[in-house]
């Protein structure tokens, strides 16, 4: 059944996946898989919650001189789960699947992790393990509310996140040599969705302040630094304290050579340093306004100041719309916008004169 599924998977994405995409696929979409669970890995987990969920219902149902009957295989079971997770205890709720399964989960992304031969490797783990990074994946895939990926940006995506081949190898306008996998996109200085994508998310920002009363304005007059440049929106209602809110966005690639050697060690950490040189950039502004970067990585990890933003503007939207998904649906759409910009960056290295099928096909 798990080659079935898998080879099922292979087909609707038109990705190749060898041993470790699959096992990467098969991981719950939190801890940076698709969420297609293989049997053999849930079985274990779901049979013994079954027998600890309907124990004292059995005991109810069997006469007095049968109420000490034995499950077969379930102390098999037991053991098999102690084995494979040597450092986890068993869950105070023996009837939840979830605390079953998380434990094993969890082993199989740490080696995922601990076995990446690449530091590219080990960042992207790293990265796509983040809940933010897997927003897209949970959206609703409808043209109405903007959130329906077409297949070519949803296969990317999906390329991208397992570090599965997207590509044959060709190369950028930029000069480069691109690889099957496609990373020099993300990252080039020709980059065709850097400016589209990096327009959507403040757009996205400026529409969730105007839901929750706070009308703002993008790249607004009388903030320009001695150099002309422009913070990328403000509100014109105060935020907090009396003090407007004053962002800037910005999106970096996770896997560029000069961030790996600290996203491949801390998950989030080029949208860290993005958001540390934006508050140096507009340190003129604190003090009169709320300056709160906003930065983001290509394969979806997010920095602490969008986190903060993230969280403010969530409990205003939940309190406005009454919705308590509110603030999540806010989230999707910043997710799906970074996907979107990734395609575009992706599909902008192919050659002009050339027909993308015959770098993006079926098979690899």
């Amino acid at each position: 059944m798990d080659q079935i599924i898998r080879q099922t998977l292979t087909s609707i994405l038109n990705v190749a996946m060898d041993d470790r995409a699959w096992s990467q696929a098969t991981l719950p979409i939190r801890m940076g898989g698709l969420g297609i669970r293989k049997i053999s890995s849930i079985s274990l987990p779901a049979f013994i919650s079954s027998v600890h969920g309907t124990e004292k219902l059995v005991r109810n149902i069997l006469s007095s001189s049968l109420i000490n009957f034995n499950v077969p295989c379930f102390t098999e079971a037991i053991d098999t789960w102690r084995l494979t997770c040597p450092n986890s205890n068993p869950p105070d709720d023996p009837s939840s699947q979830r605390r079953w399964d998380e434990p094993l989960c969890r082993v199989v992304q740490e080696n995922l992790i601990a076995t990446s031969t690449t530091p590219a490797e080990r960042a992207r783990l790293l990265a796509v393990g983040e809940w933010e990074s897997g927003l897209w994946l949970h959206a609703l895939p409808s043209s109405n509310l903007g959130t329906l990926l077409d297949d070519t940006t949803f296969r990317l995506a999906a390329s991208l996140r397992l570090g599965a081949p997207c590509c044959s190898p060709h190369r950028c306008h930029c000069g480069e040599v691109v690889n099957s996998l496609g990373h020099h996109g993300l990252s080039c200085s020709r980059s065709a969705g850097r400016i589209a994508r990096h327009a959507n998310i403040n757009d996205i920002i400026r529409r969730a302040l105007v839901t929750v009363g706070v009308p703002a304005v993008l790249e607004p007059h009388g903030l320009a630094r001695d150099d002309g440049k422009r913070p990328d929106g403000m509100s014109l209602f105060p935020w907090k304290m009396g003090r407007p809110l004053v962002w800037d966005a910005t999106c970096v690639d996770t896997l560029a050579p000069s961030h790996l050697p600290s996203s491949s060690c801390c998950a989030g950490s080029a949208a860290a340093a993005a958001e540390n040189l934006k508050r140096r950039k507009y340190n003129n502004l604190v003090g009169s306004y709320i300056f709160e970067p906003f930065g983001v990585e290509t394969l979806g990890s997010w920095g602490p100041s969008a986190h903060k933003l993230y969280k403010d503007l969530s409990k205003r939207l939940v309190d406005t719309t009454r919705d308590p998904k509110a603030g999540f649906y806010f989230g999707q759409k910043i997710s799906i916008a970074i996907q979107r910009g990734n395609a575009a960056s992706l599909l902008g290295t192919l050659p002009v004169d050339s027909d993308v099928e015959e770098f993006f096909d079926a098979i690899f």
